[in-house]
């Protein structure tokens, strides 16, 4: 039960670092996107308790931003979901299967390319929705603007988790968690 509680404790302060991370760390990129490290925290997450903790803290901050700082209200909710638990859940996932720094490696590279497949599929299909704009319109936006954007948001999400790799499992150890 005393390890429960911590897991619980650890997940709602994850939760909360990245909901910090998405409303004070927002970068515009490429034309009305804007990148956030907040899948960083989700994917530090999953390495630590595994994709479901990833999927919980997506949801939980993909909430938290739909009822305060998101400018796309519910489709902005269902593509920040998407795009997080894409890359996290499947980085976790992979690493689950193989607890190394070059497991991490590994799964931050799917989870990546993951990502970026997935985010140009629901681009396509939920940004006109949202954008108010024609879908052939998102069509001549998906590998100028879009493909770029989510390569250099995985990208960086990849690079900061592995550095981060290290002293996580160092402090996962030290909490015996």
């Amino acid at each position: 039960m005393k390890n429960r509680t911590k897991t619980i404790t650890a997940i709602g302060m994850l939760c909360a670092l990245a909901y910090a991370a998405a409303a004070v760390g927002r970068v515009p990129l490429v034309l009305f996107l804007k990148y956030d490290p907040k899948d960083v925290v989700i994917a530090a997450g999953g390495f630590l308790f595994g994709p479901p903790a990833s999927l919980a803290i997506a949801l939980i901050v993909s909430l938290a931003e739909l009822l305060s700082i998101s400018e796309t209200g519910l489709w902005g909710f269902i593509m920040n979901v998407i795009s997080s638990c894409s890359f996290a859940c499947t980085a976790s996932l992979l690493y689950r299967k193989r607890r190394t720094a070059s497991g991490a490696a590994a799964g931050l590279l799917c989870g990546w390319g993951c990502m970026v497949l997935a985010m140009l599929f629901w681009n396509y299909l939920i940004a006109p929705i949202y954008m108010g704009c024609p879908r052939q319109v998102v069509a001549e936006m998906l590998l100028p603007v879009f493909l770029p954007f989510n390569l250099i948001k995985g990208g960086l999400n990849a690079a900061v988790t592995m550095l981060l790799y290290k002293p996580l499992t160092a402090a996962q150890g030290r909490s015996r968690l």
